[in-house]
């Protein structure tokens, strides 16, 4: 089992985060934020990663420091437990339609972070989370797994539409590319190193 764990603390957040890639959906998932809530269990339920995260961060604030804090640590979580990503496929690509919405994720777990993030318009808020935390999420997440990661909305209007299909689209993504190759064991990279 490919299994990454993280304890995070700071000043802001405190994380307890664990995942492991090989599982089945299962999840625990506790933010304080109750629609990230739902997006993350929407993740690991389309990837079929087992993910259990606990975070006490400073909401009273707002929820920008757990909502990156967490795409740190899932980040690394990620990183810690592909190891040194012999045998995966490395690349995943998924179109997810919810409802008038089309999402695209595709990613490359190369070593090399970096995001491109083009959602349109959002509204400001969904339940009680802030919908540019969507980006800073990525962008900590990409970053700290070392994936290369491309997010399109082609097209859609209602915003919580909009993120389900992004957080089910990365699940599905992610899980293609970490996923093994039968017909290679190696590194996956003519470089012989991710």
């Amino acid at each position: 089992m490919r299994v990454g764990k993280v304890l995070r603390e700071t000043n802001e957040t405190k994380i307890n985060l664990q995942i492991n890639l090989d599982g089945s959906g299962k999840n625990s998932i506790d933010t304080g934020i109750g629609f990230f809530n739902h997006m993350l269990n929407l993740f690991a339920a389309h990837g079929r990663f087992d993910l259990e995260i606990a975070c006490n961060g400073d909401l009273e604030v707002d929820g920008h420091h757990s909502v990156e804090d967490i795409g740190i640590a899932l980040g690394t979580a990620i990183k810690n437990a592909l190891g040194d990503k012999r045998g995966i496929n490395r690349y995943g690509t998924f179109f997810l339609p919810m409802d008038e919405s089309l999402a695209l994720v595709s990613l490359d777990i190369s070593g090399r972070p970096f995001l491109v993030f083009d959602a349109g318009e959002l509204a400001p808020m969904v339940g009680n989370f802030d919908t540019e935390l969507t980006e800073e999420f990525l962008r900590a997440l990409a970053f700290n797994a070392g994936i290369t990661l491309h997010v399109k909305i082609l097209y859609g209007k209602n915003t919580h539409h909009k993120i389900e299909a992004i957080f089910k689209a990365l699940g599905h993504a992610l899980r293609i590319a970490v996923s093994y190759d039968e017909k290679n064991s190696g590194i996956p990279s003519t470089k012989g190193i991710l």
